[in-house]
């Protein structure tokens, strides 16, 4: 793709600390939530779970938002952790956001369900009976968007939340991220939103800070648009917002950025 239409396709900015590229995200969500609330009675927002995102749901929190009109879903969520354990992606959110302010309704995904399957079936149907406005997510080190590694990745899924098996790459991930101590204490499944899922969001924020980044951002933009790259898929969606750290940018053109 040349360069131009990806600029045409995704608005990239880079910002020169985590701080300040989380603060604009933070920004450009509140912002967006509140145009659209002034057209509907609820606004729908899919949230990842990473510490990519910290920066960005702190500043959030920070922002003039009407939450009790906002009704939150998560992306993904192991399967098989204790209930408690501050490595599950629902916790995480509890105590970054969801237990901070005022929803309307929180939807969480449960990794400790008796039937995985029936757990996906489950979320489909509250997923499908609110229509995703706002999706805000990060890019893994190995291009996956949610759970969707190269691996399992399908651009085509006709389902709307699967069990996978994650990658090594990806729970090597959550080792660096300083969520595990060691790769074997990491699960090897999880609950994801397939990629089809994530892309019916009208409005997509993509926040992916830090150096072990630089290289997933850098194949989102320069690679051919594959399941081998989740990420690039990213490339096809009229309305995608990424904001980007000096770090994470570094091997961009800079003719791609718009500078924060």
């Amino acid at each position: 793709m040349e360069m131009d239409e990806v600029r045409r396709k995704v608005h990239i900015k880079k910002y020169p600390t985590r701080h300040a590229m989380g603060g604009a995200a933070a920004i450009a969500v509140a912002l967006q939530a509140g145009r659209l609330l002034q057209q509907q009675d609820a606004v729908n927002i899919i949230f990842a779970a990473a510490p990519s995102q910290n920066e960005f749901l702190d500043a959030l929190l920070q922002q003039d938002i009407d939450w009790t009109r906002i009704n939150a879903f998560q992306m993904d969520e192991y399967v098989g952790l204790p209930a408690d354990a501050p490595q599950g992606f629902g916790n995480f959110l509890k105590h970054r956001l969801f237990d901070r302010v005022p929803l309307r309704a929180i939807h969480y995904l449960n990794g400790n369900a008796p039937d995985p399957e029936r757990e996906c079936d489950r979320y489909t149907a509250l997923i499908n009976a609110h229509p995703t406005d706002i999706v805000c997510l990060g890019i893994g080190e190995n291009g996956h968007l949610a759970f969707n590694d190269p691996p399992v990745a399908d651009f085509e899924d006709t389902e709307t939340v699967k069990v996978v098996a994650l990658d090594g790459v990806c729970r090597q991930q959550q080792v660096n991220d300083g969520c595990f101590k060691v790769l074997t204490d990491v699960p090897a499944t999880a609950l994801t939103l397939t990629i089809p899922a994530l892309m019916k969001g009208t409005f997509l924020y993509c926040m992916v800070p830090a150096a072990l980044k630089a290289e997933a951002v850098y194949n989102t933009f320069y690679q051919a648009i594959s399941p081998l790259y989740p990420s690039t898929v990213l490339r096809t969606h009229p309305n995608v917002s990424m904001f980007l750290d000096e770090e994470s940018a570094r091997l961009l053109d800079e003719r791609l950025l718009q500078s924060g």
